[in-house]
């Protein structure tokens, strides 16, 4: 229990901290961010495959188009979600992507309302009014859908939701949807350097090359933490640790990045706050009266 505490907890503080990771770069397009992440990804999970020999399941995934489709629409999902993040955080927008990761478990309860056909509790319909009363509070001060926040919680989301009832595990499903956008990234990897834009050729900061080829163990070290995390303990403690990198995303943004927040955005943060712990206390309670039962 107290290793996957530790565990899960260490992959949202990674996470929290990606802000700082990719202000790092932001001399390099989000586009070329995301293609040298999907290709040292690649080349950090097969050498970790590789080390622990596990292959043996490649082969007979190939042979199941329904779990390729699967897995090809959750990889395109996945990195949708990295190049809005990226984007968002490299356009002064990281409060805003703090949002998105906030609401995300709710989008998940009404996925699994939609698509599931699971059956709500009466605190899970509260909890997500409430936050539809944030979004539309957010909505009329800043004359438009916060959408930032609501694109990476849906992509984020429904990427959940395919990998919920996934053929493979956290590993072996990473370097899968990796694997497969493989010949896209490498292709446009190809076409920058052909072109003298491929930034981890043309730049003259060795610290930018290191930063692009660390992408690798960055995207995949804290999935298989979490997955690690995952397994040893129990979802309702997963469902509180899960706002530790969304807090330290928005601290950052306040305090490192000096990001406008008004108090007309606060009071919205506010409400969709609110409506998290009510998720939260709703879960909590309705979890100890079954144990009770």
């Amino acid at each position: 229990m107290n290793r996957g505490i530790a565990y899960a907890a260490l992959a949202f503080l990674i996470w929290g901290l990606f802000p700082l990771y990719f202000k790092a770069l932001h001399d390099v397009p989000p586009m070329q961010i995301l293609a040298h992440r999907m290709v040292w990804s690649l080349v950090f999970l097969c050498a970790v495959l590789t080390v622990r020999r596990q292959w043996k399941w490649l082969p007979d995934v190939l042979r199941r188009p329904k779990v390729v489709a699967t897995f090809t629409l959750s990889a395109l999902l996945l990195s949708a979600n990295w190049f809005i993040y990226i984007w968002a955080v490299n356009n002064g927008h990281v409060i805003d992507a703090s949002l998105g990761y906030f609401i995300n478990p709710l989008v998940n309860v009404l996925l699994g309302l939609l698509v599931l056909k699971e059956r709500l509790r009466p605190g899970q319909w509260g909890a997500i009014g409430v936050a539809a009363l944030g979004v539309m509070w957010l909505t009329w001060q800043a004359g438009q859908l916060p959408w930032i926040a609501l694109l990476l919680a849906g992509t984020f989301g429904a990427y959940g939701l395919l990998r919920k009832t996934a053929a493979l595990a956290a590993l072996e499903g990473l370097s899968f949807e990796t694997l497969l956008l493989f010949p896209l990234a490498a292709g446009y990897v190809g076409w920058l350097t052909m072109t003298g834009t491929n930034a981890f050729i043309e730049t003259s900061s060795d610290a930018t090359r290191w930063l692009l080829a660390a992408a690798g163990p960055i995207t995949a070290i804290p999935l298989l933490l979490f997955a690690a995390g995952a397994r040893r303990i129990p979802l309702s403690v997963l469902g509180m640790l899960q706002y530790i990198g969304p807090t330290i995303q928005m601290l950052l943004g306040l305090v490192v990045f000096h990001e406008t927040f008004t108090p007309a955005r606060l009071a919205g943060f506010i409400v969709i706050w609110s409506a998290l712990g009510l998720y939260v206390a709703e879960g909590l309670w309705t979890g100890r009266r079954t144990v009770t039962a």
